[in-house]
């Protein structure tokens, strides 16, 4: 039996929110013996705070978001859990419509218009120590541009990334979507990237907690990783599911945004807002056959990497005793067996990003080196 039987969990109006919500309106929390109550968030700063002061219990954060707090980067060190992968893929890296009329359409012809221009660059992310940031800064990088040094970085909330592009405040961002979606069909920006381009099948959000929470709860964290899985199994099965899905996260209490937009994107359906229309290969998936969900070390660990590349760490952690210490890959493994869902016997997996380079967790001091 669980030892909380109801569950605050917080999400943001994203897509990538889809099986939280999905376990509520399907019923499947209350078919573990517990009871989700969402709390809809409006900044990845405002979940952080109230996951650390116990005002939520879990939420759909950031992966990257949970590395940095149990690190102590930007607030003081929480110990913090990692309970199961929510998604992968399916995030975009958007470019002002300006940008393309001065014919910058990627990001090598991004760097030469920035080294000949007079002006500092504005490109924004959703959290200094999130996905978006990483992923924004590695795609950057590959094109050859220094994040910390030719641009400046700032931090928006998802949800106003289209219209701070829009007004010219920002000239890029890397966000969720639907609001690289929202942003192309405003007419204010393209997308010149999807987050799968820089990492096919990329950790996406995580079902994240405080060590307290889940050490106290280990029964209650268990029903709701097999509430959250089977919602997760549910709306890969079929593109009818992700209609659905669509259907419910367009309402005003999810993502608040139209149902055609949500959708497109779920089903994998891009275009670039300059011509180019295509089905992506590596779209947003929720489940993948239990895939997209476990909490691989090696995951952790390339956020860690990555905060360590861009100085937000200023010394190399222990990698693996911390994405151990931090990913419960354990207690996911009690919960995939509750739902049905095969969970993999290793812990690590090898990923081949868009610059060449392989990451499997194996050498994470060597990884970073140039």
């Amino acid at each position: 039996m669980s030892e909380k039987s109801v569950i605050r969990a917080g999400f943001m109006p994203l897509t990538d929110c889809a099986p939280l919500v999905m376990a509520c309106v399907l019923g499947l929390d209350d078919k573990y013996g517990i009871k989700l109550e969402l709390s809809r968030e409006h900044s990845w700063s405002g979940m952080r705070d109230r996951l650390i002061n116990g005002s939520l219990d879990a939420a759909h954060v950031l992966y990257g978001l949970v590395y940095g707090v149990e690190l102590g980067i930007g607030s003081r060190a929480v110990p913090m859990a990692v309970l199961m992968n929510l998604s992968r893929n399916g995030q975009a890296i958007t470019l002002s419509r300006a940008l393309a009329e001065q014919g910058v359409l990627d990001g090598p012809s991004l760097a030469a218009h920035i080294r000949k221009s007079r002006r500092r660059f504005t490109f924004a992310h959703t959290f200094p120590t999130g996905n978006h940031a990483m992923f924004l800064y590695y795609w950057l990088a590959a094109s050859g541009i220094d994040p910390l040094r030719d641009i400046q970085a700032a931090t928006v909330p998802p949800g106003q990334m289209a219209a701070s592009l829009a007004a010219g405040h920002i000239d890029g961002f890397c966000a969720g979507e639907p609001w690289s979606a929202r942003a192309v069909l405003d007419g204010a920006g393209f997308t010149v990237a999807t987050s799968q381009d820089v990492w096919p099948d990329h950790p996406g959000k995580a079902l994240g907690a405080t060590a307290a929470f889940a050490d106290a709860h280990p029964h209650a964290c268990r029903a709701l990783v097999a509430a959250l899985l089977e919602a997760a199994r549910w709306i890969d099965a079929s593109p009818i599911h992700r209609d659905a899905a669509a259907e419910v996260l367009a309402s005003p209490a999810y993502v608040n945004a139209g149902r055609d937009l949500i959708a497109a994107r779920l089903h994998g359906h891009y275009e670039d807002g300059l011509g180019r229309r295509w089905r992506d290969p590596d779209p947003l998936h929720f489940h993948a056959g239990g895939e997209a969900n476990f909490p691989w070390l090696s995951d952790g660990m390339w956020f860690m990497t990555q905060h360590r590349r861009w100085g937000l760490l200023r010394e190399d952690p222990d990698y693996l005793a911390v994405a151990a210490r931090v990913n419960r890959a354990g207690l996911y493994r009690e919960a995939a067996a509750l739902a049905d869902v095969a969970a993999p016997a290793g812990l690590l997996r090898s990923s081949v990003l868009m610059d060449g380079r392989l990451w499997n967790g194996s050498a994470p001091l060597a990884y970073i080196s140039p």
